[in-house]
């Protein structure tokens, strides 16, 4: 039986001819790293500098949003309307000196853009969040018409040229978390009766012709991945089955690299749900991976739960997906690629410190961690106290989103 290394080292081909040294690969995560007019900034070139000297053979961008009057925070970075490679070229070849690819994570929020950013965003249907706290974030979107959903089509088309021109060797569409192509496939929020919306197959529509745009865009040598829900986990929305039909026809729209996750703000599965089996397994979508293999070739990269090297192993000779996906670990640690491929006795850790405020605890993971990554794109080591914690104590931590948009904003 192989050594968890040497599975872990393999290099796989992906459809485009494309080659990914290792089976490792840093998930996207929300720097907040752009300047006031939305900008890559040196200090998230730094970052990527660091991340790309640990070891993962691709490091996926957090959500670079391709309308910069669309944003889900007020440091995205955006592609602007006249958009110019050369602005990005400094976080592109960040990576430079070593084998591993850098991906950007193409992104429009829809309804998921805080009150303060916008008063009115846009979303497939004028439908608002159900949950009252989260309303008190986000205002009531306005449905988009059809001429703006070509217009936003056509975004992501010019934001993957953009980007690939600056030199990334790839792009990711986000099509998970509650965001705009995810609100596009859900029932819930895409309650359209004309050719976006009304049957699964006009749901996805969107999210098939943004992926045709973007290939038109970088021809057939750029690999192009999608991240997609399993499920949103709400009843009445984007379910398992509609999501692996989703699957199969992204396999055959030739898409590369299909990376799995789930939830939405509403039901965040990302943020560590999941059934007790799987949890165990290490990899929260292990078994919705499992069942996407067998209706499609794309290589699969499943992130979220892995810890330890054989846990790593065991998924990839599982034959359920290809890929590691891993986020938060990399932050406390970015050296740990280079750690888990020597084959040294390391374990991912992604934990923020313990706060005993359970009701706010993701919302304070999340924080904990956009601070580290502050940090060591500042030259500074990982910082455990408890700094993000009485930043959102002192916001109202009683009032958990209110203190999130608080300390995002």
């Amino acid at each position: 039986m192989s050594e968890p290394k040497e599975l872990l080292a393999a290099p796989l081909t992906l459809r485009c001819g494309a080659i990914l040294p290792n089976r490792l690969a840093k998930a996207a995560l929300s720097e907040q790293l752009g300047d006031r007019r939305n900008r890559p900034t040196p200090e998230l070139a730094e970052l990527y500098r660091t991340w790309s000297r640990g070891g993962a053979g691709t490091l996926i961008t957090g959500n670079v949003m391709v309308d910069p009057t669309a944003l889900g925070e007020p440091r995205n970075v955006a592609v602007p309307r006249e958009p110019d490679p050369l602005e990005f070229k400094s976080w592109a070849r960040s990576a430079d000196g070593t084998e591993t690819g850098l991906w950007v994570q193409l992104n429009h929020p829809g309804r998921q853009s805080p009150r303060f950013l916008s008063r009115q965003p846009v979303a497939p249907s004028a439908v608002p969040f159900g949950d009252r706290g989260i309303r008190s974030v986000f205002a009531t979107p306005r449905a988009l018409t059809g001429d703006e959903i070509e217009a936003i089509i056509e975004r992501f088309g010019v934001a993957a040229r953009t980007v690939v021109d600056a030199g990334f060797a790839g792009v990711q569409i986000h099509g998970a978390h509650g965001y705009l192509v995810s609100q596009f496939l859900s029932p819930l929020t895409n309650q359209r009766t004309d050719g976006w919306g009304g049957d699964a197959r006009r749901r996805r529509r969107f999210l098939l012709e943004v992926v045709a745009r973007v290939r038109a865009e970088v021809g057939d040598a750029v690999p192009i991945a999608v991240k997609l829900n399993s499920a949103d986990f709400q009843r009445g929305g984007f379910s398992e089955e509609e999501s692996l039909e989703v699957v199969r026809e992204l396999g055959e729209a030739g898409i590369d690299l299909l990376e799995v996750s789930g939830g939405t703000y509403e039901k965040a599965a990302m943020m560590g749900s999941g059934r007790a089996s799987t949890v165990s397994r290490e990899a929260y979508f292990l078994d919705y991976a499992a069942k996407a293999r067998q209706i499609t070739d794309v290589a699969l990269m499943v992130t979220g739960g892995f810890t330890s090297p054989g846990g790593m192993a065991d998924a990839l000779r599982s034959g359920a997906l290809d890929v590691i996906g891993l986020g938060r670990p990399l932050v406390v640690d970015p050296a740990l690629p280079g750690r888990l491929l020597r084959g040294d006795d390391a374990r991912a850790e992604r934990k923020a410190p313990k706060t005993g405020l359970s009701l706010a605890d993701s919302l304070l993971e999340i924080q904990w961690h956009t601070q580290q990554m502050h940090r060591v794109a500042a030259g500074k080591p990982v910082d455990r106290r408890l700094g993000a914690v009485r930043t959102l104590v002192r916001a109202g931590v009683a009032d958990p989103l209110n203190a999130f948009r608080r300390v995002r904003g």
